[in-house]
Order: structure tokens, then C-alpha cells, then sequence
């Protein structure tokens, strides 16, 4: 036996043939000694991976940058004018920055690796006669694979049923129309697009419901062949990347000149030309925010992983920075909002009062034990060993296999009894489902569930008083309105028929017999009501979009907080015109304004309803499950799949995963979206008014004649310290309080806005006003000598670009309680600073390299105070006039 591949033509074979060839029984499937078996001997089912960027990579790439090529120039002219100790100097200025920036890629890059292998596909199987969900890479050429509307297709494999079977296998044709799947051999010939009996690796089923075999794993399926011969593509830069990327390119054109500027005022006014060349290389070096990409990557790094740890797993970087500025969130009802945990509380046949499941007698006459009947073999779910409440598949279909458990009928023996023939999937624009099953030869029951007004309109007959009667019209409204009723309740409503055949053709759902309704409860979750009580306060708006009738949504909106009382109006399917004819003349837009629930929806009318937000200038986030939801979950601007219950259709069309399937999650998930994105802008914010602090000192100074406040080794040792590790510290913290009481951010906003960057001129101003402060005090003051005065401006620059730290708290924050104040990694950057600062004037070598002298105390005295000017103006300002970073 090998793995099979193309040259086989598995699709030209009976499925008998290839069942004996990998040599599995179809109704029992592998053994797990064959398992183990094959998977030694084909390994896993994984594509060749990616390559990953290796440690070489990360740190040839720090040698790119524009920084260090002024770093390197800086170098070559002192060893040209041989001043090697300073040549030297910026030989481990190179080596510090590159490290730096070398180990701080090197992280983000293998956090963001191991956070995309975080999600995993499942799929389910049939092994040692039993029905489980194992790792897609655990499959095996042999396995017997079920498969449904929703599901992607995990292995290359040979369909032996097919029940209304369709595919969407536009990944590997390009054919985007769905293509119809069955049992039957097609010639050898067939291109790969008209094989018709075959199932492929990547592509995803779009309806129906089938059995299929492995026949071939991992490379060896078409899309391995496919990956073989991609090398390798280019990433998109995201939104955010694109932004930091433009304010980059902008600094440095503007520092080259100002360093230029700085350079020739400083010949001309006659200092030393190879210092004035230095200082401005030293200027424009100093200038620049070369940890810009590094602090952004690790803050986006670190926060996907905070939200891969509150259960929401980000699929795409530009999805995090999309999440602070997400305004209406719809949401699905099952799952969601609710527990997801469907029970059968009540179920309802005609002359008969309403009963439990377990009340009932398993009597193969009676009508309870027959709707029980129906709900089992009109199901394609399965119970799990020794469970009665937990299974595999759909919930609602779970929870009737629970109740008929309950019930005491024996689900495999009554399966067996009536074996499956043919099925009619479930269809979500027509809500109903209907199976073929056979009673004894060529005679045939149909059995068919779905919602109350789907079905009971296809009934013509009614199973009462233990016979079929002719169904009246009294009949069909006394049902439609304990439907109703029960709705109100909050409770979701299925209606169950049948009907007997000798024929397994024509339409099901015609001339059925109604056999009754069950009840099904789904409690809403504990933790929606705050979470939409949050959204709320930051104001985003919460809409449901659902497939469940107008009462039941209702019910369940008005019992987690989306309205406030059950008069509030509801828009049905029925009443939705399609975007594409939605004006004011036809239908009132302002309506669908104040309306926060959907009822009856279908998936083309929530493509409609996002792209009528969208272009109401809203950013969209929506939540989905079924590989009908795709469309939309591309369509959103925030695509949120269900990782438990979501297909695999779906979360591959989404930008971000709930692995709990919970609200509470999306909302902390756009809390983290807005913390990321403020704590870069803080960064930038931060790093920026220290730059423009160091560019003015040095050019004022220089334009009125006065000796240099700081040297271009200076420069760069303050570069290092106070630009890396205090932005560092500022790219991790934590949420500022309030954030979510505030509007959403605008989509098109810059990172830095026209306040802002009024605040790092003014914050830049402040600095060097001290720092020259510090200088002039020192040379005529104290009388002391220009290398301590120009010391003292040194340590006044970088003791003044620490204290800043604190002016980046939020405005709703006060002095001594706020996220800069309360973040551990401000303190330690702060320590650390200090401990470099203190061993560059107190360990000889060091300062001589800096041309440094250890302050007196006095000095020391006037050094602190200086620095601490602009911190206590700072805050000054910012209580004053509610300034704010944010």
C-alpha cells in the first residue's frame, strides 16, 4: 500500500476498489496500530512549511537600516582624522544598537511565529468504529473522513457517499461557482477541475454532506505538489506598518537637512570641521527613531498574544490596529450571546400536553417515541461514549440525540433499523432538512426538521389521536402560534414531519405530515451583559444578526442589554430590500439606524447589511460561523469566526478566532486593539519630543555661538539609553483607565495628530530650555571648566528624557495613579537608565570615551533640579489644560 497520488487515478476507480487498496473497512475505519503504522511511514499531513527567518537573517537585517549606515560613515571619518578612540567608540555604539535591535526582532519575530501555530484544524473521522475529531495532521491515507457544509477539506481523498455534495474549489481551479460532488468514477483523463468523486486538500465543502478516504497526505496531495513550487512570497505591510514606515522616510529627509543646517552654522561660525561633520551625523542618527519598527513589532507581537491568551486569536497584524477603531459589532444570537449548550426542554405533539424528554416511555407506537425518532435519523450529529448530553456536530442536533437518549432509544440500533439513504441537506435560505431512510425494501420514510414556518406550510396531514388526518387551517395557525409563544420565551423552536415513499427522488418537503414541535433552550451568557454594557460606554454599537425568528431574538436582546425593553422595533428578512436597491424612496435607511436586531436573516442579507454600514463611513466587526457566513466574514472589516462551533470555511475567511466562541472576548479583544495602538502612539510620542530635544539643544546652541551642550558620543550614548529601553517600557503598557468609555478612533486617523506633534515641540522646548539652563549655569555661574559644564548639560539631557517618561500619562489619569506610574517595565528601563548613566561618568574609561567628569554635589543639585523642570511643567500643563498623549 503507498500513498496514493495522481497517477493512481483514484477518481477513475469504484470506491469498493480503493477501499480494498488502502485496506480499511468504510463502517469501522483504521485501526489505530494502522495509524501509528502510517503516519511513521508518510509522516504527518503538513504542507512543507514556510521557512522561518533564521537568526542570520534577523541580524544581517539590522545592517540595512539608514541608522547604521550613518553609523558606519560617523566611524570612517574618525578613523580618517584618527581620532581612534572615537572611531572605536562608534564601532560599539554599532555593536550595541544592532544587538539591541537584533534580540528585540529576534523575539517579536518568534512570538508572532509561535502565535500562528496556536490554531489548529480538526477534523472528524471514523476510526475502531467510532465517530472522533482528531488534529488534521494526524490523517493517514485510509482514513474514513465525514465531511459537511462548512468544513475545509484536510487531505486529498476518494468520496464513497455523497449527499447534495458541494465544493468551492476555487483555491486550486479558480472556478468560483460550486461544483457538484458524487460517488461516481469519472474517466482517467479528467482534469483535476471535473473530477468529480474526488475531494481536495484546501478546498472547502459549501453544502451537503458526504464519506470519504484518505488517499493522499500532506505534499502528496495537489496543493503540496502546488507548495512545492512556491518559493516564497512577499508580506503586505500593514496599515499601521505603512504609517510608521511614511513618518520614518518624512524624519529623516527633515533631520538630514536640520543636521546639515546644524553642520555648516557650526564651520562657518568657526568651530572645528570634523567635529561639526560628526556632530551632525551624530545629530541625524540621534534624530531618527530607529526603534520605530522594532517597539511597534513587539508591541503588536505582545498584544496578539495577550488576546491569544483571552481566547481571541488574531489571524492578521492589520486586524489588531482595524480593532481599536471598530464602531458596530454584529453579533450571531447560538453560541454568542447565548451558552451554546441547547437543551430539549419540551416537546409538543398534537392531544398531548407538553412533556420532557425524560418523562417519556420509549413505546415504538407511541407519537412522543416517533418525533424522537425523527430528530435522531433527520441528524447527522453523534453522541459521545458514555455521555448523554455531549457529541460531535451541530448543538441543536446534539441536544435531540440527548433527549431520545433520554428518552431510552438506542440511537446506533435505531440507525441501523432504519438506515440513511439519501439526505437533503440543510438549506439556510430554505431552513429545513430532510432524510431518505429505508423501512424494509424499495419503501422508504422521509423524515424532514426546520424552522415551525418553514415546515408546517409543506404539510398537508396532521399525526393525531394516533392516525394521519388532513391538516385544517385551524390547525396550522393553533401551531404557528405556540411556535410563537415559545419564541417569546426565549426558547428556539424546531418542527419535525414525515412522510412515507418507494421513490428516493423528487422534492421531500411536499405533502409531509406534521408530528410536532421541540423545544429548545440556550440560556444567555453570564458575562454578555456587562461586556455590552462596556460597549455601550465606548461607543460602539451592538446589533444582532440572526437566523432565529423575531421572539426568540427579542427575547434573548432584551435579556443580555441590546434593548431595553421588548416594544423596541426588529427588522425581518422579509422585510429587507437588497443593498443594491436600498434607497430612501423604498425603504426608510434612518430605520435600519435605530434598529439593533435582525430576525430571519439570511447570509446574502448580511453581506447586504455590512456593506450598508460601510458606507455610512462605519467600521465593521461580525461574528459568524457557517461557510455561508464567509462572504461577510471577508466583507467586515473585523471577520470574528467561533473557534468551537465555527466550520473551518469560517475562520479561515476571519481575521480573528474566539477559541471560547464568547462575546465577553470580542470586546476585550477591541480593548487590547485600542491599548496596542496607544501604546505605539505613546512610544512614538515619547521618542519623538526626546529627539526634538536633542536637535534643538545642540542647533540653538550652535546658532548663538555657544560651546556644544552635548558631543556626538554623548549623543549617541543618550540615543541608546534613553531611546530604547524607556520606549521599550512605554510599548508594553497596560490599558489607560477609561479607554473604553471613549468614542472609537477614526479609521483614517494619523498616528501622530496636529496636538500631538504641538505637544513634542513644546515638550522638546522644555528640555533644551533646561538642559541650556544647565549649560550656562555651569559655565558662568559655578565658574567651573566647559568639559564639567558641558557634563552637566549631558547628564541634565538625559535625567530630564527619563523624567519625561511620566508626562505620557492619559488625561483621565492623575499624577501619582496612572498605567506609566503602575507599569513594572517603566521602573526597570528607569533603573537600568540610571545605572548606565552613573557608570558613564563614574567608570574611567567609559567617561574619558564620553569626555565626562564626575559632577560636584552642588552640581549635582543643580543637574536634578534642571532635569526636573519640564516633568513639573509637564504635569502642570497637563492638569491644567487636560492635555493628553492619547
Amino acid at each position: 500500500m503507498s500513498n496514493t497520488d495522481s497517477k493512481s487515478s483514484p477518481w477513475s476507480q469504484k470506491p469498493e476498489a480503493i477501499l480494498e487498496k488502502l485496506e480499511v473497512n468504510p463502517t469501522a475505519g483504521l485501526s489505530e496500530t494502522k495509524v501509528t503504522k502510517r503516519l511513521r511511514e508518510f509522516g504527518a499531513n503538513l504542507l512543507r512549511e514556510h521557512q522561518t527567518k533564521s537568526m542570520a537573517q534577523v541580524l544581517i537585517a539590522q545592517f540595512k537600516s539608514l541608522i547604521i549606515l550613518l553609523l558606519i560613515i560617523a566611524g570612517g571619518v574618525s578613523f580618517w582624522y584618527g581620532e581612534i578612540l572615537e572611531a572605536w567608540a562608534i564601532v560599539i555604539v554599532i555593536l550595541i544598537n544592532t544587538t539591541i535591535g537584533f534580540f528585540t526582532e529576534l523575539r517579536a519575530v518568534r512570538s508572532m511565529e509561535a502565535l500562528f501555530k496556536l490554531g489548529t484544524v480538526t477534523t472528524r473521522v471514523r476510526r475502531n468504529g467510532s465517530v472522533k475529531e482528531i488534529d488534521a495532521q494526524e490523517l493517514v491515507p485510509g482514513d474514513i473522513v465525514l465531511v459537511e457544509g462548512g468544513d475545509v477539506v484536510t487531505a486529498d481523498m476518494r468520496i464513497i457517499e455523497a449527499s447534495k455534495l458541494q465544493v468551492n474549489e476555487s483555491a486550486l481551479t479558480g472556478e468560483s461557482l460550486p461544483v457538484n460532488k458524487s460517488s461516481d468514477p469519472t474517466a482517467q483523463d479528467t482534469v483535476l477541475a471535473d473530477r468529480t468523486s474526488m475531494l481536495y486538500k484546501g478546498t472547502a465543502i459549501s453544502r451537503g454532506s458526504g464519506e470519504a478516504v484518505v488517499v493522499s497526505t500532506g505534499s502528496n496531495t495537489e496543493l503540496g505538489h502546488i507548495s512545492l513550487m512556491v518559493e516564497s512570497a512577499k508580506e503586505d505591510q500593514t496599515p499601521l506598518e505603512e504609517r510608521l514606515d511614511k513618518l520614518g522616510h518624512r524624519l529623516i529627509g527633515l533631520t538630514l537637512i536640520i543636521a546639515l543646517f546644524v553642520s555648516l552654522s557650526g564651520i562657518i561660525s568657526g568651530k572645528e570641521f570634523y567635529l561639526m561633520i560628526e556632530t551632525g551625523i551624530a545629530l541625524a542618527v540621534a534624530a531618527i527613531p530607529e526603534g520605530l519598527p522594532i517597539v511597534a513589532t513587539i508591541a503588536l507581537a505582545n498584544g496578539m498574544r495577550i488576546m491569544a491568551d483571552k481566547n481571541a486569536l488574531v489571524t492578521r497584524l492589520s486586524a489588531v490596529e482595524t480593532l481599536g477603531t471598530t464602531g458596530i459589532i454584529f453579533s450571531d444570537k447560538t453560541g454568542t450571546l447565548t451558552e451554546n449548550r441547547m437543551t430539549v426542554t419540551q416537546i409538543l405533539v398534537p392531544d398531548e400536553e407538553p412533556v420532557q424528554p425524560e418523562n417519556i416511555n420509549n413505546d415504538p407506537n407511541n407519537k412522543l417515541s416517533l418525533i424522537l425518532e425523527a430528530g435522531v435519523l433527520c441528524n447527522n450529529a453523534t453522541l459521545n461514549k458514555n455521555e448523554s448530553e455531549t457529541g460531535s456536530g451541530d448543538p441543536l442536533e446534539v441536544a435531540l440525540l440527548s433527549a431520545a437518549n433520554k428518552a431510552g432509544i438506542d440511537i446506533k440500533q435505531l440507525r441501523n433499523q432504519y438506515n440513511e439513504y439519501r439526505e437533503e441537506a440543510f438549506d439556510p435560505e430554505v431552513k429545513m432538512m430532510a432524510t431518505w431512510n429505508e423501512i424494509e425494501s424499495q419503501s422508504y420514510r422521509i423524515f424532514a426538521k426546520g424552522a415551525p414556518e418553514a415546515i408546517i406550510p409543506h404539510c398537508s396531514s396532521i399525526y393525531s389521536e394516533n392516525a394521519i388526518h388532513s391538516i385544517t387551517e385551524h390547525d396550522e395557525t393553533h401551531w404557528l402560534e405556540i411556535n410563537e409563544q415559545l419564541a417569546a420565551d426565549g426558547l428556539r423552536i424546531i418542527a419535525l414531519a414525515f412522510r412515507d415513499t418507494d421513490t428516493t427522488d423528487g422534492n421531500p418537503y411536499q405533502d409531509l405530515t406534521f408530528l410536532g414541535l421541540m423545544a429548545l433552550e440556550d440560556p444567555p451568557r453570564e458575562d454578555v451583559k456587562p461586556a455590552i454594557a462596556n460597549c455601550k460606554q465606548a461607543g460602539i454599537r451592538v446589533i444582532m444578526v440572526t437566523g432565529d425568528q423575531e421572539k426568540t431574538a427579542r427575547y434573548i436582546a432584551k435579556s443580555v442589554g441590546i434593548i431595553e425593553n421588548e416594544t423596541i422595533n426588529i427588522i425581518q428578512g422579509h422585510e429587507l430590500p437588497s443593498v443594491e436597491t436600498l434607497t430612501d424612496s423604498n425603504f426608510n435607511i434612518k430605520r435600519i439606524a435605530d434598529v439593533n436586531i435582525f430576525a430571519r436573516i439570511s447570509p446574502k442579507q448580511k453581506l447586504d447589511l455590512i456593506s450598508l454600514y460601510q458606507k455610512q463611513g462605519n467600521v465593521v466587526a461580525m461574528t459568524g460561523d457557517g461557510v455561508n457566513d464567509a462572504p461577510a466574514l471577508k466583507k467586515a472589516d473585523i471577520g470574528i469566526a467561533m473557534g468551537k462551533r465555527g466550520t473551518q470555511v469560517a475562520k479561515e475567511a476571519a481575521d480573528m478566532v474566539l477559541t471560547d466562541d464568547a462575546f465577553s472576548t470580542i470586546v476585550s479583544a477591541i480593548k487590547q486593539g485600542r491599548v496596542i495602538f496607544g501604546n505605539i502612539r505613546r512610544f512614538i510620542y515619547y521618542l519623538l519630543s526626546c529627539n526634538v530635544s536633542e536637535v534643538l539643544v545642540v542647533g540653538l546652541a550652535t546658532l548663538i555661538g555657544a560651546p556644544l551642550p552635548i558631543l556626538p558620543l554623548q549623543i549617541l550614548f543618550l540615543n541608546l539609553v534613553t531611546d530604547v529601553f524607556p520606549a521599550l517600557a512605554l510599548g508594553l503598557g497596560k490599558a489607560e483607565v477609561g479607554i473604553m468609555e471613549r468614542a472609537p478612533r477614526k479609521e483614517d486617523e494619523s498616528i501622530l495628530t496636529k496636538k500631538h506633534w504641538i505637544g513634542i515641540g513644546g515638550y522638546g522646548l522644555l528640555i533644551t530650555s533646561a538642559v541650556l539652563g544647565a549649560l550656562f549655569w555651569g559655565l558662568w555661574s559655578t565658574h567651573i571648566n566647559q568639559e564639567e559644564a558641558i557634563t552637566m548639560s549631558f547628564l541634565t539631557l538625559a535625567f530630564a528624557q527619563l523624567w519625561h517618561v511620566f508626562n505620557m500619562r492619559g488625561k483621565s489619569s492623575s499624577v501619582l495613579h496612572n498605567t506609566i506610574i503602575s507599569n513594572p517595565y517603566v521602573w526597570g528601563a528607569i533603573v537600568l537608565c540610571i545605572g548606565l548613566i552613573l557608570a558613564a561618568v563614574y567608570i574611567p574609561s567609559i567617561a574619558l570615551v564620553l569626555k565626562v567628569v564626575p559632577p560636584s554635589s552642588t552640581n549635582w543639585i543643580i543637574i536634578i533640579s534642571m532635569s526636573l523642570i519640564p516633568l513639573v511643567i509637564g504635569q502642570a500643563i497637563k492638569s491644567i489644560f487636560n492635555t493628553t498623549t492619547e
